[in-house]
């Protein structure tokens, strides 16, 4: 018996990296799989079915069930088709993982609003897509045990410098997820994102110095810790019925670390009694929040 058994789920961007281990080892825990993947290059150029059909190949060799989907998550249109696809096939869904994603990197002030737009239309519009038309099925069948399972990234949480459009839209996916899992508990629903840190197609884009974790003295160590085989298995779990209890929540997967983020919080306040002069609230944030600042990771 696998933990996913007799569960549907859509993993998009499933054709490679990441995806592709989540649609795996989906496959291999009993889950029929829609696998999704546009087939394009890392800045979303191109197309093609080889990466899907090649999952696809690989879960059914292994004994599992699973069909290919080759939309772009952008297409407003065909998300719903892809969605579609899934109750046509195999009767329901129970599970969207929403994966796909490509890079534009440039540092803000010499980023076009072309770079902008394609980042933010897979990213953040792709998420809303797949999500609106899977909530619609979910709301109209309240008896199961829905999830859904978005994908942030560090470049959000913490701010990469030259990810400005990535970083906007990773951290636009948080809020969504919050959103989703306070409107769609309800009828079934869990909301979660994950934070991943791997060795994918993306990662490979940025300078190899800027990859290697701190301490590691041999490739192969690199090698299996950035493996996106690791950032799979927590997916699982919270694809799962067990996973009734964990909602609105953003879980950290990188190497052999599985985190659970905090959420936004106030640190410090301030508590007036009438309306703050400038000066006076200068002085107060200066003396009460500048501490809390000091030695923290953007303290200038």
């Amino acid at each position: 018996m696998g933990m996913l058994d007799n569960r549907v789920a859509i993993v998009t961007g499933a054709g490679r990296g990441i995806g592709s281990e989540i649609a795996q080892l989906f496959a291999a825990n009993g889950a029929k799989v829609v696998v999704n993947d546009f087939g394009g290059a890392v800045d979303g150029s191109g197309g093609e079915a080889g990466p899907a059909d090649e999952v696809v190949s690989t879960i059914r060799d292994a004994g599992g069930s699973a069909v290919a989907n080759y939309s772009s998550v952008a297409d407003y249109d065909a998300a719903e088709g892809m969605i579609q696809q899934a109750l046509d096939e195999y009767g329901k869904l129970d599970v969207l993982v929403n994966v796909a994603g490509i890079l534009r990197d440039r540092m803000v002030f010499n980023m076009t609003e072309a770079e902008w737009d394609a980042v933010v239309d897979v990213h953040m519009k792709g998420t809303f897509n797949t999500t609106k038309y899977a909530s619609i099925y979910w709301r109209a069948n309240r008896e199961g045990h829905y999830r859904l399972i978005n994908f942030t990234s560090g470049s959000g949480l913490h701010g990469a410098p030259g990810q400005p459009n990535y970083a906007a839209a990773k951290l636009g996916i948080v809020g969504f997820t919050y959103s989703c899992a306070n409107a769609l508990g309800r009828y079934g629903v869990t909301s979660n994102a994950i934070g991943p840190g791997a060795s994918t197609r993306m990662t490979d884009t940025v300078p190899e110095e800027r990859r290697r974790r701190p301490g590691d003295d041999s490739e192969n160590i690199v090698d299996m810790r950035r493996s996106p085989a690791n950032v799979a298995v927590p997916i699982v779990y919270m694809a799962s019925e067990a996973s009734d209890w964990l909602n609105g929540q953003v879980i950290s997967a990188m190497g052999y670390d599985i985190g659970l983020y905090s959420q936004y919080e106030v640190i410090r306040n301030l508590s007036g009694t009438e309306m703050w002069s400038v000066e006076r609230a200068a002085e107060e944030m200066e003396r009460v929040f500048k501490p809390a600042l000091e030695g923290s990771r953007m303290f200038g």
